[in-house]
């Protein structure tokens, strides 16, 4: 699968803004397109339509930087939108894809993980979304049927984006599926923006294109954010309902790496992350150590793992 193009990208974002958003009267006639036209774009841009056409269809060469502001405020992106914009304008319409070597943590991203001790759940992701390390208390939080050693071999290591989309008991754990779907999604296209040539991104997006109707329908409405901070509301089996905030620190060595710590936003949701802490803790001493699996951790209902 082809990630995003530049022109692609202006399109979608073409398409949701109307002519009455930005002040365009249409004299009641009909059109063809759901929100401006080129021709509209360009002007309110300050450049040719002719130009537009051509950065529109990957033949205009490189945009400047510019052009590109002017654009994007016509369209009304957000700052991860403009993020996203000059990232894809900096790479060519049909980038090479290649395939990258396992990540691997920074020592201090591992250093900071180990110094939050297992009392706050944390996890750290790569690029793509892959667990690459986390405590027993973010294991036992977000993925507790996963092997807790599951991230120590590249070939195992859980995807978050394909548990989230793929596998039911992930889907039953969160009570804001909806909400934080749209941020996963969200995510991987900001991520596929500044990794064009990733061919493991490429292939993650395009399976989950093909295995989850509800990914493809958000993929197409060509939504993008960083996803830094938010909410999660847990159904969790362990410990019952809570809720969380996530709130995502990054090391400038490796920016790929995603340190996710999650904190209660009330007095029970505090009281069930400890109690959790506690029994991931007892879950970790024992016959349950080897495997990461303690005693009463489900497994997927089909045997497997999901991982890359």
């Amino acid at each position: 699968m082809e990630l995003e193009s530049l022109g692609a990208y202006l399109k979608s974002r073409r398409d949701r803004v109307t002519p009455v958003d930005v002040g365009l009267r249409t004299y009641g006639t009909a059109r063809r397109v759901p929100g401006l036209r080129r021709e509209e774009l360009a002007q309110l841009a300050g450049v040719s339509a002719g130009y537009y056409t051509r950065l529109e269809q990957g033949q205009a060469g490189t945009a400047s930087q510019q052009v590109l502001d002017a654009l994007a405020q016509v369209l009304r992106l957000d700052r991860d939108e403009r993020a996203h914009l000059h990232n894809l304008a900096r790479h060519p319409a049909a980038p090479r894809l290649v395939r990258p070597r396992p990540e691997k943590p920074h020592p201090r991203v591992l250093a900071l993980l180990g110094s939050i001790g297992d009392t706050t759940p944390a996890v750290v992701l790569g690029r793509r979304g892959d667990v690459l390390d986390w405590n027993r208390t973010g294991h036992a939080l977000v993925a507790e049927h996963v092997d807790f050693d599951a991230p120590r071999d590249p070939a195992r290591r859980p995807s978050i984006p394909r548990l989230f989309f793929l596998d039911p008991l992930t889907r039953d754990l969160f009570g804001n599926w909806d909400v934080l779907a749209r941020a996963h999604v969200a995510y991987l296209r900001f991520t596929a923006g500044r990794y064009p040539d990733d061919a493991r991104l490429a292939e993650l997006i395009g399976e989950l294109t093909m295995r989850s109707a509800e990914f493809a329908k958000l993929w197409a409405k060509g939504e993008v954010a960083d996803c830094t901070v938010g909410t999660m509301a847990f159904r969790h089996p362990t410990v019952g309902a809570l809720s969380v905030d996530y709130q995502v620190w990054l090391q400038p060595e490796s920016p790929d790496h995603r340190l996710e710590v999650y904190t209660p936003n009330d007095a029970a949701s505090g009281d069930a992350l400890r109690l959790l802490a506690g029994q991931a803790a007892g879950n970790g001493d024992g016959d349950g150590e080897e495997n990461g699996n303690g005693p009463g951790v489900r497994q997927p209902s089909d045997g497997r793992v999901l991982s890359r």
